[in-house]
């Protein structure tokens, strides 16, 4: 077995970097100007057990469908979160932030297995609204292309993007309660300052230091969630392919997606990391 793991860090940290190089010098046109190389020629990558083709190959297949739902559910879950949280503390214990917390609270606890299936039986199943299956094959090239992709994309988005929103809201609205009643609100509400001008721009900015921190960090946690939600609705994406791979026993492709979201770990904690020198200028690099 150790053996086997080190020809697999050869492969990944050797032979799959020279098979980049070589793309980008041969096929890439942005680098047509380099110089033509073969540094991969006759080298062994890491091979699929299941599907006996370049791991790498597949992933890079698969990996646009994820990015598309994920990325996506993402940025629906931010943009519906950060006013929801932001509300909710500055209306705090009113009847919109209990009925957001109850809401919220909701969200969070229910998993993708139950989510998935539960919109499936209610848009497919009963009302007929929406496809059960996602289509990775959907091509789009004109207007009704496109609503088709944006029909088959809503429930996936819609399961990933209800955690998001759940946990993103709540630590934005403790962080908005934790600086309203400091003193430099009481100071710049006492300078005259607009009340929107106090909470949207001095409140808002102190406040996003932690919720930064969930939102980088929470980047590949969805990437889990993804797993399961993609094999809900037959995406053929990242998370499916490690649930297959899984299932075969594939070794080098599990150790391969395994290291992917290690390194989506270490890159959005260094995301994190220079987003609070941004944020506040008492942390700051020199």
């Amino acid at each position: 077995i150790y053996i086997q793991y080190w020809k697999w860090l050869v492969q990944v940290f050797w032979i799959e970097p020279q098979v980049f190089i070589d793309y980008l010098t041969n096929r890439s046109a942005l680098f047509s100007w380099l110089p033509d190389t073969n540094l991969s020629d006759g080298k062994l990558r890491v091979i699929s057990w299941q599907t006996r083709s370049p791991v790498m190959d597949i992933v890079i297949q698969r990996m646009p469908q994820t990015l598309w739902v994920v990325g996506l559910a993402y940025i629906v879950g931010i943009v519906i979160a950060i006013p929801i949280g932001i509300y909710s503390a500055y209306r705090h214990y009113s009847v919109f932030d209990q009925a957001g917390t109850f809401i919220t609270m909701i969200g969070f606890s229910i998993p993708p297995f139950f989510t998935g299936p539960l919109l499936i039986v209610i848009f497919s199943v009963y009302l007929g609204w929406l496809p059960s299956i996602y289509d990775t094959t959907h091509v789009v090239n004109d207007w009704a292309s496109f609503k088709v992709q944006f029909m088959q994309m809503i429930m996936p988005v819609m399961v990933l993007a209800l955690q998001t929103t759940a946990q993103i809201s709540r630590y934005m609205r403790g962080a908005m309660l934790d600086n309203l009643n400091q003193d430099y609100v009481r100071t710049a509400r006492a300078k005259g300052l607009k009340e929107s001008v106090v909470v949207m721009v001095h409140v808002l900015r102190n406040s996003m230091i932690p919720v930064v921190t969930i939102i980088a960090l929470g980047m590949p946690a969805i990437f889990g969630g993804a797993i399961i939600t993609e094999n809900v609705f037959k995406v053929n994406g990242i998370g499916q392919l490690l649930l297959t791979a899984l299932r075969a026993n594939d070794l080098p492709m599990v150790m391969t997606l395994t290291f992917i979201f290690a390194v989506l770990i270490v890159l959005f904690n260094l995301i994190a990391d220079i987003l609070y020198g941004l944020l506040d200028p008492r942390i700051r690099y020199d």
